[in-house]
């Protein structure tokens, strides 16, 4: 009998996050939902199969201490993969109502600070793999006016995930990030309101001009995302560590 292997997903309430949770659920793992919003986590949860299998612990990643006590609570030994998906997105502007810090603390550091709680439960299990992977953003790759902090935040991202996956290697764990373009999310189509707004025109019209930076004209569905999440953190997957892998429609070809 296969032993049931546990994923933590972060930012699992909405999104990415829970296309994540919906695509591995079916794979057969269970999950730890973390995230802000315990309502979010529960409608993820009750939408996954066999939901009594998996929980959901409300957490806020930028405090160190939030993710220990979760870990605690959740009760298990070990972990086999993390999908460090949460952040938050937006604009920023210096000085005034500046978000640099509550963009950088949640995006960046609170990646650092959940792969660091949960490196002790993956170096606990058994598989001769493990896995992390991180959500990084297009825009770790490219500058956006405004978008100073989620830039830099998605962009420190990639220097934390090879230089991990370095440093995890002899551990057998996997590091890698994905940059995701524009994914049919409520995250985007916010951005896309603000664009038409800045540029006083529809919603429709801002979504025509973003796609004309994208050869395929289209945004990723969510559960693209996690397809390919649910890849990297297979049995089938032993060689890919350090990388950045790019899913875009095309819009950025590195």
């Amino acid at each position: 009998m296969a032993v049931t292997k546990t994923v933590l997903v972060t930012g699992a309430g909405s999104g990415i996050g829970r296309a994540i949770s919906q695509c591995l659920s079916k794979n057969g793992y269970s999950l730890i939902l973390l995230g802000r919003k315990q309502d979010n986590l529960e409608t993820t949860r009750n939408s996954l199969e066999y939901p009594d299998q998996h929980q959901c612990i409300s957490c806020d990643i930028r405090l160190p201490k939030d993710i220990t006590k979760a870990l605690e609570k959740s009760k298990i030994n070990s972990l086999y993969a993390l999908v460090a998906n949460a952040g938050i997105g937006g604009e920023n502007s210096y000085p005034s109502d500046d978000r640099w810090h509550e963009i950088i603390d949640t995006n960046l550091t609170g990646t650092y600070n959940t792969i660091q709680e949960c490196l002790p439960y993956l170096k606990r299990s058994k598989a001769p793999f493990k896995k992390i992977v991180i959500l990084a953003s297009i825009l770790a790759r490219l500058g956006v006016p405004g978008y100073s902090a989620y830039c830099a935040s998605k962009a420190g991202l990639l220097g934390l995930n090879r230089s991990l996956a370095a440093e995890l290697a002899q551990e057998k764990i996997l590091v890698n990030a994905l940059c995701p373009g524009w994914v049919d999310t409520k995250m985007a189509h916010e951005g896309l309101q603000a664009f038409s707004e800045a540029l006083k025109i529809s919603k429709e019209k801002a979504f025509e001009q973003a796609m004309t930076d994208v050869p395929l004209g289209k945004m990723s569905q969510p559960d693209e995302i996690a397809q390919f999440t649910a890849f990297l953190i297979s049995d089938a997957q032993t060689s890919i560590t350090g990388q950045t892998l790019d899913i875009n429609n095309g819009a950025m070809m590195p």
